[in-house]
Formats: structure tokens, C-alpha cells, sequence
């Protein structure tokens, strides 16, 4: 099994400025992704796939490989995650005659990683390789989504009008089960089932790995918070 770290990192993000770049506990946002990929046992190689130059040196600088730069028109707002790793795909096939088994998605906006983690969840992909498409990691949420509410013409109301229960949404969340959020810390994808399948990427065969709550950075305030948070821990 060929495990292969895909960091995407375009250029022009508009939540933060220069985000792929710009400093957080003094490194580039990005170099903190390659340095975990890096660290992984089950990573064979680390690969950053960019449309920008400054990106690609600064990624170069950290240790990971850049075997092309990625055309703009994989890179655009719109652009979905199909695109770069079509991209790839394509590439490493016409201009090396291989490809990984496995493509472990390492997005630099969740750069707070373990990479003890990164290993199990691969680990976890290969244990079963035969039935799933994908692995994506979640953490769990305080409060399930059926207690969450929506205006109506000024009223508060459910968004589950299916739920006979009289006042659904001001049971304890203990009554629901567990609701997860998809984090970004790291989603796998068979590259044969990405051959098979031409539009989805994760398929209907996806396995849930939990990781501690992982802030995805975003806007502004995500990142002065995710600085706060490792401050706390590192200093």
C-alpha cells in the first residue's frame, strides 16, 4: 500500500488574507501540515499541490515535494476538491507510471495535527481496504442538529417537522444520538475508487475516525483563536 500526503494550498483565499502563508506560532500556516505529514511512518511521500510560486518554495524549504505546479483552473473559488486530485492523478500516471493506493488529504486551515493520529487513521483505511471508499475524520458536537432552530416569518421553529414529539428540540441532547462534524484534520480516498468514480470523491462506503475537536481556520477570528489555543499549550 502506497500512501501519498496531498496538501492543497491555492492562492487568492478571501476569509484571511494570504492564509497559506501567513505566519501562526511563527511558521507558515502551511509548514505546519508538511512538518506533521513528514513525521507519519505511514506517509510515503509528502506532496503540496499549488498554483503559486511563493507557496511552492516556501513548501519546497519545509521538506515536501512539489512534482508540478497546479493549473489556475483547478485553483479557482469554485473549485472542487475533484479537480486537484484529478490533477494529480493524472500526473503522477503520464509522468511516472505509478500512483498511490491511498491519497491522505492534509488541508492546511486544520494545521493542529498528531501525527500518531495521521498513522491510526491510515491504519484504519487499509484495515478495510476492500469495503470502503473513504475514511474522513469528525469530532464530536455538543448539541445534535435537532435542537437547532430556524426563523419562520419572525417564529422559531424545528428544522425536523417529522419528529412527533411535542417540542422535539427542547429534549436533552442525550435523547439523540451523537452528531459529528467533518474537521479537515485528514479525509483518505482510494485513488482506484477515484478512477472508478467520476464525480463524487468520498462514495456511500465512508469510515467515521474521531479526533479531538480540531478548529478549522477560516476567517480572521479562527486564526487569532487557533494562535491562542496553541499558545496555551506550547508556551
Amino acid at each position: 500500500m502506497k500512501t501519498y500526503a496531498i496538501i492543497p494550498a491555492r492562492s487568492g483565499s478571501k476569509g484571511v488574507k494570504n492564509k497559506n502563508t501567513r505566519l501562526l506560532k511563527g511558521k507558515p500556516l502551511i509548514v505546519h501540515s508538511i512538518e506533521t505529514a513528514l513525521k507519519s511512518n505511514a506517509c510515503d511521500r509528502v506532496i503540496v499541490t499549488t498554483d503559486s510560486a511563493e507557496i511552492a518554495e516556501i513548501s519546497k524549504s519545509a521538506g515536501a515535494e512539489i512534482p508540478f505546479i497546479r493549473p489556475s483552473e483547478f485553483a479557482q473559488d469554485k473549485s472542487p476538491d475533484r479537480a486537484y486530485l484529478d490533477h494529480a492523478l493524472h500526473w503522477f500516471r503520464e509522468n511516472e507510471n505509478t500512483e498511490p493506493d491511498l491519497f491522505a488529504i492534509l488541508r492546511p486551515t486544520t494545521p493542529w495535527r498528531d501525527a500518531a493520529l495521521i498513522d491510526l487513521s491510515i491504519a484504519k483505511m487499509i484495515e478495510h481496504i476492500d469495503e470502503a471508499n473513504s475514511l474522513r475524520s469528525v469530532h464530536a458536537l455538543p448539541e445534535p442538529p435537532q435542537k437547532m432552530l430556524k426563523i419562520e416569518n419572525k417564529w422559531l421553529t424545528g428544522f425536523f417537522p417529522d419528529d412527533k414529539r411535542p417540542d422535539y428540540f427542547n429534549l436533552p441532547r442525550q435523547m439523540f444520538p451523537t452528531a459529528y462534524q467533518p474537521n479537515g484534520y485528514i479525509d483518505i480516498v482510494k485513488s482506484g475508487y477515484l478512477s472508478q468514480e467520476k464525480e463524487r470523491i468520498f462514495g456511500s462506503k465512508i469510515l467515521g475516525f474521531e479526533t479531538p475537536f480540531s478548529v478549522e481556520i477560516d476567517t480572521e477570528a479562527e486564526f487569532d483563536y487557533l494562535e491562542y489555543l496553541m499558545g496555551k499549550r506550547y508556551v
